[in-house]
């Protein structure tokens, strides 16, 4: 009985003991399953079912509101302080309505004909009306992003590059100031929209883009981190071709105030982090080389600008110093995700000085009237930065080497994308304002612009 007794009073806690472990092991082996059935990150070739960086995408959500700043109020303002008083209206309305028509036509079919696969020249139209967008919302955090932006849900790589493309048309508003139709201009930009902008895109940025530095069977592999080719020189050359048709103003004056415009540009400046940090498209050693070379051209561009213009005119202006900060962040744009410190120092001489020049030689020899200096600022801007990065690219940075390491072939490669992006936009930007012309007109009367744009046109006027 004694050792009966014994027996199960030591059964009993070996027993508890056995059951507790098998207990915690089922617990153990459901929480490793649980573990082994969560979707993975995304990133490389995992681009179904997984789940986004959070790092990187929180980035780009903040990315897309400083570009999206850029436009709408820092464009707006820096366009409309320099206009007469009485075209400050159509001056910010137009930043306002091209952002509106640019955002629809981007969401129904020119983020798909610029951003997925189909040719080397255009690409496909799986995502019109953005259908197939797998939403984040009751899905467990997970997606399938674009591959251009591997590891950030494709809604938000949708929105960066929806910013890009509402500033670009909206920049070349600075040509046609205090003259154009506000109709032509919605006819205009809508149709440069889909015909100019979205093919450029793909061919510099798209998958399959017979430009694409990303692209192993592109026919020329041309370097443009965040828009020198795609944004800059496209725009001023299309603000050019506006500039030719329209003609020159019958009248213009100073820049009503100075103080808007330097709200504008200093807005701008910040912004621009976003466009070409944010354009490395994740939180990493690549952003931070672009912020960095980013605000060191910026500053030296606007500073040799000053420079320059006190010694030719004998006074620095507010004006002169704004726009020789923009002409600065417009060379770095292509560079900035492949240059090092020396090259944005270099880079920041040449805007400063080439797009002074641009903005005052150029335009007298030639004798068109570029109101706000679109073409002088980035389409000359975007030629110096996008030659440069040939140069002064640094393979360690964004993994192709410029002319300094070796690599001559890579600055033929860019003036070969120049000239292809300068010479497509020049023509096809002609073609679609002679046929606005021939059905809407694209100047305003005499009178209009005698009485000013804001009331003629808007029914409106700043006091």
């Amino acid at each position: 009985m004694q050792l009966g007794k014994y027996a199960r009073q030591r059964l009993v806690p070996f027993g508890a003991a056995l059951l507790g472990t098998a207990l915690l092991c089922f617990l153990l082996s459901d929480i490793a399953l649980a573990e082994d059935a969560a979707p993975p990150v995304c990133g490389g070739k995992i681009l179904e079912k997984c789940t986004p960086n959070a790092g990187d995408t929180a980035w780009m959500l903040t990315s897309v509101a400083l570009v999206l700043m850029m436009t709408i109020p820092g464009l707006g303002l820096f366009y409309g302080g320099m206009v007469r008083k009485k075209n400050v209206g159509d001056t910010v309305m137009t930043s306002f309505a091209v952002t509106c028509l640019v955002t629809i036509l981007f969401a129904l079919f020119t983020y798909s004909m610029a951003f997925r696969a189909g040719t080397p020249f255009v690409g496909g139209l799986d995502r019109m009306f953005l259908r197939d967008i797998l939403s984040d919302i009751g899905k467990g955090g997970i997606g399938n992003p674009n591959p251009l932006a591997a590891t950030i849900p494709e809604s938000v790589y949708i929105c960066f590059q929806m910013t890009f493309a509402i500033i670009t048309p909206a920049l070349i508003a600075g040509a046609f100031a205090e003259r154009m139709k506000f109709s032509a201009m919605l006819w205009f930009i809508g149709l440069w929209a889909i015909f100019v902008y979205a093919p450029i895109a793909h061919w510099v940025w798209g998958p399959d883009g017979f430009l694409a530095s990303g692209n192993d069977a592109a026919w020329v592999k041309v370097l443009d981190f965040a828009g020198g080719t795609v944004v800059h020189i496209n725009a001023g050359v299309a603000g050019l071709m506006c500039a030719i048709m329209l003609g020159k103003r019958s009248e213009t004056g100073p820049a009503h105030n100075v103080v808007l415009t330097f709200i504008g540009a200093a807005l701008l400046w910040v912004g621009w982090f976003g466009f070409n940090a944010g354009s490395a498209v994740s939180a990493g050693m690549q952003a931070g080389m672009a912020m960095l070379v980013t605000q060191i051209a910026t500053a030296v561009a606007a500073f040799t600008w000053m420079v320059v213009e006190w010694a030719l005119k004998g006074k620095p202006t507010v004006v002169g110093i704004c726009s020789g900060a923009v002409a600065g962040l417009v060379a770095i744009t292509p560079a900035s995700g492949f240059v090092g410190p020396v090259g944005a120092f270099v880079i920041g001489i040449g805007a400063g000085v080439f797009c002074y020049w641009g903005c005052t030689g150029l335009k007298r020899l030639f004798s068109y009237d570029d109101a706000l200096d679109c073409f002088g600022v980035h389409a000359i801007g975007g030629i110096v930065g996008a030659l440069l990065t040939g140069v002064f690219a640094v393979e360690q940075y964004g993994g192709t080497a410029g002319v300094l390491e070796g690599n001559v072939g890579q600055f033929f490669n860019q003036c070969i994308g120049v000239a292809i992006v300068f010479v497509y936009d020049a023509v096809a930007s002609l073609i679609i304002l002679l046929v606005i012309k021939m059905f809407v007109g694209l100047r305003v009367t005499q009178e209009t612009e005698r009485d000013g744009l804001d009331l003629a046109l808007h029914g409106e006027a700043v006091q």
